[in-house]
């Protein structure tokens, strides 16, 4: 199923550890909807700013069951379909989350595992939309805490540096 012009529902769906465990990882009407959300809201403006390069979903629908197997929260915005984790293969995931901060409307944006040392593509991206309710909560989390906002990019002659 086609969720928007780039983005479809198996992409969402797809899990290594749902396949290995014989986990059922299918979302039903109202998380299909919420998705279909995060693609118009987030998305589709991501993939369109950073030249139609493909946006590479690491992780998008969770059943509760999933969440379980992967000590994940039963009641995290996976399993309601509002939430994706994703990169894009050669931009920054710093440089794509400061470009959400200032140009989609989220309701969480975490910079997961990012670790400046380990380069521009270290960890990955996590985004949330809530229709009508949207906290614009921003955070990084570099594997033990969370801190409130993005680290400081670094800039070159207008350009992002990494």
């Amino acid at each position: 199923m086609q969720l928007s012009k780039h983005f479809f529902l198996h992409e969402f769906e797809k899990s290594s550890t749902a396949t290995r465990l014989g986990i059922k990882n299918k979302a039903g009407s109202g998380e299909i909807k919420n998705l279909t959300d995060v693609c118009y809201e987030i998305l589709e403006p991501v993939r369109a700013k950073f030249d139609e390069k493909p946006v590479i979903i690491t992780s998008g629908y969770r059943s509760e069951e999933l969440c379980k197997a992967i000590n994940s929260s039963p009641t995290s915005q996976h399993t309601k379909g509002q939430a994706v984790d994703f990169e894009i293969a050669g931009v920054s995931n710093l440089e794509v989350a400061i470009w959400i901060e200032n140009n989609c409307s989220v309701d969480q944006l975490i910079l997961e595992f990012w670790n400046e040392d380990e380069g521009p593509n270290s960890g990955w991206v996590h985004c949330s939309f809530v229709e009508g309710s949207n906290r614009k909560q921003v955070l990084t989390f570099n594997g033990k805490e969370y801190k409130n906002g993005l680290p400081e990019a670094k800039w070159s002659k207008g350009k992002f540096k990494n």
